[in-house]
C-alpha cells in the first residue's frame, strides 16, 4: 500500500509579506512605496468593516493606466482595483487552491483569516514551495 503524501497548506507556501494601501492612494504612490515587489499585488484596504479588500496587479496598471495612456499620478488605486476579491484559507490544502485558481482564471490570491490579510499565494509559490517541499 502506497503511503499518503502529506498535505501541503497554503498558509506553508504563501509570501507574508504584503503591500496594503489605502484606496484614494495614487498608483505612482503605491508603486513608490512598495516594499514588496516581487509580489506583483497591491491590496486595496477596507474601508471599514462591513467593505471587502481590493486588489490591483502589475498587469491591472499596464492594462488600465499605462495602455491607455492615463497619468499614473491622477489615478487612484480604487479606480482600477478588482474587488471584492476570491481569496483563500491559509489551511488550504494547495491542491485545492491550484484548482480554485483554474476554476476561477486567477494567478495568485490573498490569503485572509480572521477577516484580516496575513499573505498572499501565487501558482509560483505553490510550485517552488510545494512541490519540492513535498519530496
Amino acid at each position: 500500500m502506497k503511503p499518503l503524501k502529506p498535505i501541503v497548506r497554503v498558509a506553508e507556501v504563501m509570501k507574508s509579506d504584503v503591500d496594503i494601501v489605502d484606496g484614494m492612494t495614487t498608483v505612482t504612490e503605491a508603486l513608490q512605496n512598495m516594499k514588496y515587489p516581487e509580489t506583483r499585488t497591491i491590496i486595496v484596504d477596507k474601508r471599514h468593516d462591513d467593505d471587502e479588500f481590493g486588489v490591483v496587479m502589475f498587469r491591472d496598471i499596464a492594462k488600465r493606466v499605462l495602455a491607455p495612456d492615463l497619468s499614473p499620478q491622477r489615478i487612484n488605486m480604487y479606480e482600477i482595483m478588482s474587488k471584492p476579491v476570491i481569496s483563500v484559507d491559509p489551511q488550504m490544502d494547495v491542491r485545492y487552491c491550484t484548482k480554485l485558481f483554474d476554476r476561477f482564471g486567477l494567478s495568485r490570491a490573498p490569503v485572509i483569516e480572521n477577516g484580516k490579510i496575513i499573505g498572499l499565494v501565487s501558482y509560483t509559490d505553490i510550485v517552488l514551495k510545494g512541490v519540492i517541499g513535498q519530496d
